[in-house]
């Protein structure tokens, strides 16, 4: 009974971290691009995060496109995390603070490939679904995935009319997040 409670209680800290995680990187990423800032979801990042980034921010500055910030307090939550999942999951080994370190940077990459991987899904099942339509989603998600997605269509040709560029990019993305070397229980 105790072992099923700590494993809920695992897998809820590790989804609140994560979900908060992926809007700090969704920061990054938004400003990366230079997605617009008036779409309502970029206000909402903007929102979640601009205290805890603000404060880093006077520490740390931003590196022309780069939210440097933003970045830190990302893999900051990442180490967080992950001491709190070895306090759960494994207490006998004690926190590890370097190697919690490399991990955090590694998870917050298997973060972005995460995100990458559901923002392209999503955008390709609108784009079948209602293509054409125009929400501020789907005006955010193609300005978020169409650097990653430009390159591989100049090389893969449609076929059918079909653009295979989704497939190979998450194709990619899943191969790049497995070969990171992150213990799988800080996945």
């Amino acid at each position: 009974m105790l072992n099923n409670a700590n494993d809920a209680l695992l897998f809820l800290v590790d989804t609140v971290f994560a979900l908060y995680i992926v809007v700090v990187l969704m920061r990054v990423l938004l400003q990366w691009v230079h997605a617009d800032f008036r779409n309502p979801i970029s206000q909402f990042v903007w929102q979640a995060t601009r205290m805890p980034v603000g404060l880093i921010g006077k520490l740390i500055p931003r590196w022309r496109n780069l939210d440097i910030p933003a970045l830190v307090f990302a893999v900051i939550l990442c180490f967080i995390n992950i001491e709190i999942d070895l306090a759960l999951a494994a207490p006998q080994f004690g926190p590890q603070p370097v190697l919690a370190l490399w991990w955090s940077v590694l998870k917050a990459a298997v973060l972005v490939c995460n995100f990458y991987f559901f923002t392209i899904l999503i955008q390709a099942l609108m784009s079948w679904i209602s293509p054409g339509q125009y929400s501020p989603a789907t005006a955010i998600l193609w300005t978020i995935n169409e650097p990653l997605l430009r390159p591989v269509r100049n090389v893969v040709p449609m076929v059918g009319g079909l653009d295979l560029s989704p497939l190979v990019v998450i194709i990619g993305l899943q191969v790049i997040s497995r070969l990171l070397p992150l213990p799988g229980l800080f996945r």
